[in-house]
């Protein structure tokens, strides 16, 4: 993902950058930053940018722009970055927009924080009231009065770069008069609408999604097929329990039969022997 936040100072863009950096673990490149550490670590346009900055001259847009392309080769730029304090005029656009072409990179959005200037001040008054009441030192940078400068000089050189971005179809605006949270929500908001956040965040999180569907089938079958197995389960037991049940009735109806023939059997002896015994009876009648 590859960003340009633009909005006048005080707008939030600061706040905001970080907060794309943690979320999305791309870096923040500002431009005062990049020349201090071009300067320290002597690269050729860093020491241009060295002497420049030393006898208090602005550093040229084409000793600037080396700087950034130095910069977007080293390794943490490769997930992407966002531009803090560069491009500030049209022709610094122009400028970024080749560099980024002979690098075969694509800019991915121009997120402008649209803020009421008025209210702009009016925090500023409050805030340096505040401190006062407090005892507190004022910073020089941070006064009504150095504020209205920035303001018009942002107007003068930078609004510019709305129209240039418009035209393009990268400029995306927010309010940034909202919340910071609010705010924060409404730049993912867009950027994602735009496909800006990287797909291979998405394709991971979507893998990790179906590894965890594929666990879950592996340790529990199923619905379906266990259902089948639970019938077929009650099926068995089922024709188990009625050949248990046909065997009992068997067992008892041959228990009764046996029962009955011993009971004939019983009845017949005893028969037998009543006849034997009246026979006898009459042949000593019959001697007598």
């Amino acid at each position: 993902m590859r960003l340009i936040l633009l909005g006048p100072p005080g707008s939030g863009k600061g706040t905001q950058a970080q907060r794309l950096v943690q979320r999305h673990g791309i870096v923040q490149l500002s431009t005062g930053e990049m020349l201090r550490a071009a300067a320290a670590a002597q690269t050729p346009v860093g020491i241009k940018a060295h002497g420049i900055m030393a006898s208090g001259g602005l550093v040229p847009d084409d000793i600037v722009i080396g700087i950034i392309s130095d910069r977007l080769d080293q390794p943490d730029a490769a997930n992407g970055f966002i531009l803090d304090g560069f491009p500030r005029t049209v022709p610094q656009a122009e400028a970024l927009d080749d560099l980024l072409k002979k690098k075969h990179m694509r800019l991915d959005a121009v997120v402008e924080l649209r803020v009421n200037e008025s209210a702009l001040l009016q925090r500023v008054e409050t805030r340096a009231a505040e401190m006062r009441s407090r005892g507190e030192e004022i910073r020089i940078d941070d006064t009504p009065e150095v504020l209205t400068k920035r303001l018009a000089s942002y107007r003068s050189l930078t609004e510019p770069l709305i129209h240039y971005y418009s035209e393009r179809r990268k400029l995306l605006t927010v309010d940034g008069m909202m919340t910071i949270e609010h705010v924060t929500r409404e730049i993912n908001r867009i950027l994602a609408a735009i496909g800006a956040v990287g797909a291979k965040t998405a394709m991971k999180a979507a893998s990790g999604k179906r590894t965890v569907a594929a666990a879950k089938r592996a340790a529990k079958p199923p619905a379906g097929k266990a259902s089948k197995s639970a019938r077929k389960g009650a099926r068995v037991s089922k024709k188990g329990a009625k050949s248990a049940r046909k065997a009992g009735k068997t067992v008892s109806k041959g228990a009764k039969k046996s029962s009955r023939k011993a009971l004939a059997g019983s009845k017949a002896r005893s028969a037998g022997k009543t006849r034997k015994a009246a026979k006898k009876v009459t042949k000593k009648r019959a001697k007598a």
